[in-house]
């Protein structure tokens, strides 16, 4: 696990002398909750984590944006995308991989070796009031723009960031407003730092000697990083990978937003500090911006954070390749949601 950030000598020395440490634990403030509750959607895939106010708050902001990697061309040209959402909702692009490379190659928008192997768009309602997160499979069948059809995690391969941006963008209609990729190893030192999680799952697996039991199962360390990755124990593959991520990051939220995290500061700078060091963001999402997202967001609550899949419609076999494919007949409804900003009223129908 990644140690914590530096801190200035006189509160360093102040933090490791037990003498010296205040009674009570800190109480965060009701915009710091919120903030939490947005870095808990970010989590796993995309991670950020919220200040707080006074000399606190610049600690994490620094963390925060000096150990974080950014990525500055990170979408396509202007001419190939959607207009900026005019109801004033936003859209996030998070995705994961368990090999994020280096920074020239995440910034490398010509043909690689790199797939995300995680995507999900989070999109935060213009109100402000919900936040929808929806995972796309890693297999979905897609029309890459210049390169033909494809699974849609080859686009990363393809043309890194901005070609997957403009593929989501062309797939969903929707303007990405910012860009979060996160290493899974990430996960390891990110659960450790909040005393792990429990999850429920519906099923009993062993992922690379990980044991997961039907029902609520503690994780933390590798063993969340197996709960996470594995979809080969399933006849349905993909499909139950991306419900034990939806539950995992859940989990996070829950844990987050707990009284014994919420009080414990220690607790949210070593998990801004253990997740930064794996995270690649665009250039405009530093500490900054998500603290002013997260002050926006102060009214939600976690049974406003809603998880969904993308319409599909099963598996199938294109040119030898085993395919997820889209349900043709609910996209235009979920890009007119998205558009329209009404993904509570799209939901049900799904």
């Amino acid at each position: 696990m990644t140690d914590i950030f530096d801190l200035g000598p006189d509160e360093k020395t102040q933090h490791d002398d037990p003498s010296t440490r205040p009674r009570k634990k800190k109480r965060l403030s009701r915009p710091v909750k919120t903030l939490i509750i947005v870095a808990s959607i970010l989590v796993g895939l995309l991670v950020i984590v919220g200040v707080v106010a006074g000399v606190y708050a610049m600690n994490l902001a620094r963390t925060f944006d000096d150990r974080t990697t950014t990525l500055p061309q990170a979408f396509p040209e202007e001419s190939t995308r959607p207009t900026v959402s005019a109801t004033g909702a936003m859209n996030i692009l998070l995705m994961g991989s368990d090999s994020r490379g280096d920074e020239t190659n995440l910034d490398d928008a010509s043909s690689t070796d790199q797939r995300t192997d995680t995507m999900m768009l989070m999109h935060i309602d213009a109100d402000r009031k919900n936040v929808y997160v929806m995972s796309i499979m890693r297999d979905l069948w897609v029309p890459i723009p210049g390169n033909g059809d494809a699974k849609i995690n080859a686009a990363f391969a393809y043309g890194g960031s901005p070609l997957t941006v403009q593929t989501i963008e062309q797939l969903t209609g929707a303007r990405i407003d910012h860009v979060a990729i996160i290493d899974f190893e990430g996960f390891a030192g990110m659960t450790e730092a909040i005393g792990g999680v429990d999850v429920v799952s519906d099923k009993a697996f062993t992922a690379r000697g990980t044991q997961i039991q039907v029902g609520t199962n503690h994780l933390e360390g590798e063993d969340a990083l197996n709960f996470v990755r594995e979809r080969y124990s399933f006849t349905d593959g993909d499909y139950t990978r991306v419900e034990n991520q939806q539950r995992f990051l859940q989990a996070v939220a829950d844990k987050l937003i707990s009284r014994d995290t919420l009080t414990n500061p220690t607790a949210i700078t070593n998990f801004v500090g253990s997740v930064s060091d794996y995270l690649t963001v665009d250039d405009t999402l530093d500490a900054g911006a998500i603290a002013s997202l997260g002050v926006s967001l102060r009214d939600v609550k976690n049974e406003n954070i809603h998880f969904f899949t993308i319409p599909t419609s099963g598996t199938g076999t294109i040119g030898g390749q085993s395919v997820v494919l889209q349900a043709e007949g609910k996209m235009p409804g979920l890009r007119d949601a998205l558009a329209n900003d009404t993904l509570g009223a799209y939901l049900p129908t799904l």
